[in-house]
């Protein structure tokens, strides 16, 4: 059977709305860990879950189980009902989303398939974004579980994996529609690979900072504790990058410092190097929100992580991969002669 050429502007759409739907759950996400919400709801309902608490009497439910969490035990005795609610609302919402963005996803997916619209080459992408996307609830769940048995406190390990696959989910499907709009193209081992992997690992450090609740300590800059080095690095031994929380926050500070310079280096190579006007134009808004996003680390650190300005960061670093990505795809792009 032949396969029919896909209408670009649905297909546009549809990934365009995907994209802006994940950024959105990364941000939803991180807003969750911030106000402390992630140990809300101690049980994982995949069908039924859709739906909140809307009598008094499922609230009582919900507010009973969580009651005899370890949260609720160690952190929030005596905590009352609309307090509850307040921290229940952002897990809801962040578990709420995803179910969204699974729709979103499959039912035009679904009509796509049985219309056979889709190459093969593309379809074999999309069937790994949707795998991963299945992976990412089963993760948030086991992420969950790790703070609902003795420590309330999630682990900081399955925090780094969730974080992980959502920005791999990210990636493929701006990968995907980067390729209907620019052609394929290749991941070739360069200074764009380096470059991406320095971003990447500088995003991870920074879920093993929040996952610990490292930014609120040592508020200042450049020193810890009038110290470059803080007085207990080291402490755990091989684990201490991520089981220390000053370890974490100094690795994450001067990580993030190195990836900073390299990202001014590499914008700075495209725009006198490329003869891609895309390219140049966005190594300019790269470099601009690069500096942006370095000094607002800063700026969340020393007023020890408010909400608004942590979810900030956390957006900034997004966009700063959606960027990267997009210019890594365009330098690679596979010219057909």
């Amino acid at each position: 059977m032949m396969i029919q050429p896909l209408n670009s502007k649905y297909m546009y759409a549809w990934l365009y709305t995907t994209i802006f739907m994940v950024v959105i759950m990364i941000l939803i996400g991180g807003i969750t860990r911030l106000t402390d919400s992630g140990l809300s709801m101690v049980e994982w309902r995949p069908i039924w879950g859709l739906l909140p608490p809307i009598s008094n009497e499922e609230w009582n439910r919900v507010f009973s189980l969580y009651m005899s969490s370890p949260e609720y035990i160690f952190k929030n005795q005596g905590m009352s009902v609309t307090e509850f609610k307040e921290i229940f609302f952002w897990e809801y919402f962040h578990r709420l989303w995803g179910r969204l963005i699974g729709i979103v996803f499959i039912i035009p997916l679904i009509v796509f398939c049985l219309s056979n619209k889709i190459p093969n080459s593309i379809l074999i992408k999309l069937l790994t974004i949707l795998f991963l996307g299945s992976l990412q609830a089963i993760i948030g769940w086991w992420m969950v579980k790790s703070g609902l048995v003795n420590d309330p406190t999630v682990s900081q390990y399955r925090l780094a994996v969730h974080l992980s696959n959502a920005l791999l989910i990210l990636f493929l499907l701006l990968w995907t529609v980067l390729e209907f709009r620019n052609g394929p193209s290749k991941i070739k081992l360069d200074f764009s690979l380096l470059v991406f992997s320095f971003l990447f690992i500088t995003i991870i450090a920074g879920a093993f900072v929040a996952g610990m609740d490292a930014g609120l300590m040592y508020n200042e800059y450049p020193l810890m504790g009038y110290r470059l080095i803080p007085e207990n690095y080291g402490e755990y031994g091989f684990l201490d990058p991520f089981e220390n929380p000053a370890s974490a926050q100094f690795h994450h500070r001067h990580i993030a410092l190195f990836t900073t310079v390299c990202i001014l280096i590499y914008c700075y190579r495209n725009y006198t190097q490329s003869s891609d006007k895309v390219v140049k134009k966005f190594s300019i808004f790269m470099s601009a929100i690069l500096c942006f996003q370095f000094s607002l680390g800063i700026f969340t650190l020393i007023n020890m992580v408010p909400v608004y300005l942590g979810a900030l960061h956390q957006t900034g670093a997004v966009i700063l991969f959606i960027f990267l990505t997009i210019i890594m795809h365009k330098l690679n792009v596979i010219k057909i002669s």
